[in-house]
This record gives C-alpha cells, sequence and structure tokens, in this order.
C-alpha cells in the first residue's frame, strides 16, 4: 500500500515530534495519571483473551509492551513504533519484546500472524479505517484488537462527524464502533476508561472487537 503525500508528511511531523520527546513520555507522574489507566484495561483484556502472540501499535518508549511481557508472559510480545528515538528507549527497557518500526497502516506481520494487536492514545493520529483493516489483516481468526482513544463525553465537542481520514481525530463511540465493524471485526465491548475522578478530564474510551 502506498501511502499519499499528506499521510507520509504527517507521519513525518509526528515520528519527529516523538523522536525528540521520547524522555518526557517517561515521566512517572505522566504514565501513573495519564496513561497507566488505559495500560490497565488492555493487559485485563490480553489476560481474559489469553493471546500468545501479541502486538503494542504505537509503543512508544515501550512502557506497556514491556509490561505485558513481564505480567501476562505470551509467548510473542511485539512493539511497533514510528519514531526511532522512542524505539531507542525501547529498547534499554527490554529485550525479551521485539522492536519493530512501522507504521499502524502497513505492519511488518504476515496474513493472521497474531493473537492480539492493541494501542492506547495514538488513535486520533492514524489513518482509522487503514489501521483497523490492518489490524484485522495481522490477526488469526478469533483474534483480539484493543483500541484505546481519546473520545469526548458529549457530541457537540467532536464536531462534524466523518469516517474520512483528519490528520487528528478523536472518533465518538458510535464512530468507533462503525470503524470497526467496517474492517471486519464483531464489536465484543466498549466502554469509558475507568479513571480516578480527579483525572476524568481525560476522555478516552476502549473499544474491543473479536476477528470473525
Amino acid at each position: 500500500m502506498t501511502q499519499a503525500p499528506q499521510r507520509r508528511g504527517f507521519n513525518d511531523f509526528v515520528t519527529r515530534f516523538w523522536g525528540v520527546a521520547a524522555p518526557a513520555y517517561n515521566l512517572p507522574v505522566l504514565q501513573q495519571w495519564v496513561y497507566r489507566p488505559a495500560h490497565d484495561e488492555v493487559v485485563a483484556q490480553l489476560r481474559d483473551h489469553q493471546s500468545a502472540r501479541v502486538v503494542d501499535i504505537a509503543c512508544g518508549t515501550g512502557i506497556l509492551a514491556d509490561r505485558i511481557e513481564r505480567e501476562l508472559h505470551p509467548a510473542q510480545v511485539y512493539g511497533v513504533d514510528m519514531s526511532e528515538g522512542m524505539l531507542n528507549q525501547a529498547r534499554s527497557r527490554s529485550t525479551a519484546v521485539q522492536w519493530l518500526r512501522g507504521p499502524a497502516e502497513q505492519l511488518p506481520f504476515n496474513d493472521g500472524a497474531l493473537d492480539a494487536v492493541v494501542t492506547t492514545s495514538a488513535f486520533h493520529f492514524f489513518d482509522q479505517p487503514a489501521a483497523l483493516r490492518e489490524f484485522h489483516r495481522v490477526l488469526a481468526p478469533g483474534g483480539l484488537a484493543a483500541v484505546s482513544t481519546l473520545s469526548a463525553r458529549h457530541s457537540l465537542l467532536q464536531g462534524p462527524s466523518s469516517t474520512k481520514w483528519k490528520p487528528s481525530h478523536n472518533p465518538s463511540p458510535a464512530e468507533m464502533r462503525r470503524l470497526f465493524e467496517d474492517a471486519g471485526f464483531t464489536l465484543a465491548q466498549q466502554h469509558r476508561v475507568r479513571r480516578p475522578l480527579w483525572t476524568r478530564a481525560i476522555s478516552d474510551l476502549i473499544t474491543v472487537g473479536i476477528k470473525g
């Protein structure tokens, strides 16, 4: 699949930004209160699914992928990111996880190679329909896709609804359900990420689908 110039340009911008921002991403306060609640949800989904071959897309500095490997002990754990700066941090974190460079829309896996694909706090940067189709492609039958993404609680904050790719778009719950179904998934569940009351200004949603 050849990426459009707009998409390539945006990917390059995001990659450069996170290459510089990688050290700040590891700040304990940021991880505990912003990212960890969604990570907890994903780990619980993987534990219930008993996934043996797992990939974390847009893995950043590898905190979630490393946690999956240490807590769940799958047969194979991969972390995929476009930023070499992020991946350098990830490689220093764990040698048990296999770290790979690539975009969410063109994953470096064969058809049906994985049991679970997860991603947190990055879906708004993806070409969302293309990414979900790619998640579906690399999953074996019965495989799980779990996506945690920012999603406003009130429709008035969403802006115009559209499935057309935008450089950065936070989909509504209804959009997420439609995106999953259009990619071929059976929707398993969808709910707000559980957070302490004082952090609920961060409004994120987890959507889980199963490949038939």
